[in-house]
């Protein structure tokens, strides 16, 4: 197994070399008109070597188990430090400083955005929400295939309002209890939860981090992200389709399973959905940006908190006949809710990994890369030479090697000109080309480790032909069903983007 990991992560990390190392020595070559194009001074060289080894070390996380986001935290320092030595080489000592302020802003959107989210799915888990649906699910005593499309269908509708990993990770939980053994549907299921999850959260703004800084940004408003619905779901379905004639024939025995939800915990599904809404109001209608009604969510998820904890305290000392002279005298009341340990167990390692990725790809476009990597892949005579919608097909395709986030971030710092219609389809393709590989998506990647020595990067690549007609026949039906919006301007939102 071991022997297993290191070849896919060794490959993986020199595939990432192979095909990034000889395309960024290309475009430090150039010279295309920016402010400071700075991309072939030897700063800007090094600057792309250093994204590029930390980057690989990213991708060879799970053989050498180093959390991904120390290696871009530190290049993200070292990449700013190249900068602001680069810039006070030309006479423009202040730019750099201006620079990084604006994508620490973006960043600290985002952040408190994902902290409020977060929060609230841990909450919710805390409380047995998800598990009490994985029990209901598991007792029932469905046939494999039955649970394949149950856990695909749910896998869909959850994630654009939760997130893709949380979901993915409770449809895979269900799926290896009821078909504990059987490894052929363990990896099925595990595809079609990956591709599912993944295409779900493509038509929502909360359902993937790439579609979130694209309505964060201004460019795509909330409701306009459900053309993606149709497109979406044709994504999952061709897939799960094909797939659906390999699961195993069978009807494993119910799981006597029954658990209870926590006080409180239907309550706060209610108090999400309307941290949901408040969120968008906030957006639409007040135009302000989305992160406030995130945390004022928050804020009224602590103060139900707060009445749980005093609730769940009284009946501690109503239970233990603790008098308050006693509770005093001991001075360490009995264990209660408290809302910041939930708060605490938001994924940190993610959240730093943003910053790293966000500032990095930031440092390097104000180093001049992204303005040239925007000139060849959005103009008709790049030397990629695929057009706009060419283009947007391609970076679906690189967010399955690379990853979506800082792939998508890079679109958004480019800003090329674009209609809606291309908007949404870089959004789709961002959020459902990491399906194409395991290592191409949080979930992809979350269910390796779920389902170690089960579900695997190979295992999964052995279907990626069947997510790639999934891939394109959704591409194809955007194209069709939203050609209207392809020549749609954007000018309106254009003007909220800073």
């Amino acid at each position: 197994m071991l022997k297993h990991t290191y070849r896919f992560s060794l490959q993986s990390v020199l595939f990432f070399l192979i095909l990034v190392l000889p395309f960024s020595f290309v475009i430090a070559s150039g010279g295309i008109g920016t402010t400071a194009d700075l991309t072939s001074s030897t700063y800007g060289i090094i600057a792309i070597i250093v994204f590029v080894l930390a980057y690989s070390l990213v991708i060879g996380e799970e053989f050498l188990h180093l959390r991904k986001s120390k290696p871009v935290l530190i290049a993200a320092g070292i990449i700013w430090v190249l900068v602001g030595m680069a810039y006070n080489s030309i006479g423009e000592p202040h730019t750099a400083g201006i620079a990084v302020k604006h994508n620490i802003e973006e960043y600290a959107e985002l952040l408190l955005f994902l902290l409020a989210a977060m929060t609230y799915i841990n909450a919710l888990e805390e409380r047995n929400v998800f598990d009490a649906l994985r029990a209901w699910l598991v007792s029932k005593g469905f046939s494999l295939k039955t649970v394949f499309w149950i856990t695909g269908f749910l896998a869909f509708i959850i994630s654009p309002i939760a997130d893709n990993l949380t979901t993915a990770l409770l449809m895979a939980a269900v799926a290896m209890a009821v078909g504990a053994g059987n490894k052929t549907f363990i990896v099925l299921a595990c595809i079609n939860i990956v591709v599912a999850a993944n295409a779900g959260g493509a038509f929502s703004p909360f359902g993937d981090i790439t579609t979130l800084m694209v309505w964060q940004k201004g460019i795509v408003q909330f409701d306009q992200f459900f053309a993606l619905l149709i497109p979406s779901l044709v994504n999952w379905l061709i897939p799960a389709f094909i797939m659906s004639f390999s699961v195993p024939k069978g009807k494993p025995a119910p799981i006597e399973s029954e658990v209870i939800v926590k006080r409180g915990g239907y309550f706060m599904i209610g108090l999400f959905l309307f941290t949901i809404i408040m969120a968008v109001s906030f957006h639409n209608f007040l135009h302000l940006p989305p992160v406030l009604g995130m945390m004022t969510g928050l804020g009224l998820l602590k103060l139900f908190a707060f009445y749980l904890k005093k609730r769940e305290l009284s009946e501690s000392l109503e239970n233990s006949d603790m008098s308050d002279s006693a509770l005093h005298a001991d001075d360490q009341p009995p264990a209660n809710y408290d809302i910041f340990n939930i708060l605490a167990r938001a994924e940190w390692d993610t959240l730093m990994f943003f910053y790293g990725v966000i500032l990095c790809v930031g440092g390097l476009g104000t180093l001049g890369y992204l303005a040239m990597i925007s000139e060849m892949m959005y103009s008709g005579t790049g030397i990629m030479g695929t057009g706009t919608t060419g283009a947007n097909i391609i970076v679906g395709v690189l967010s399955a090697i690379v990853d979506n986030i800082p792939v998508m971030f890079a679109v958004l710092t480019m800003n090329p000109d674009m209609s809606l219609g291309q908007w949404l389809l870089v959004t789709l393709t961002a959020g459902v080309g990491g399906s194409l590989l395991s290592i191409g998506s949080a979930a992809g990647v979350a269910l390796m480790g779920q389902a170690r020595g089960v579900y695997t990067f190979f295992a999964h690549m052995k279907w990626s032909w069947a997510i790639a007609l999934g891939y394109a026949a959704s591409i194809w039906v955007h194209l069709w069903l939203n050609a209207d919006l392809m020549t749609t301007g954007i000018s309106a939102a254009k003007a909220y983007v800073k």
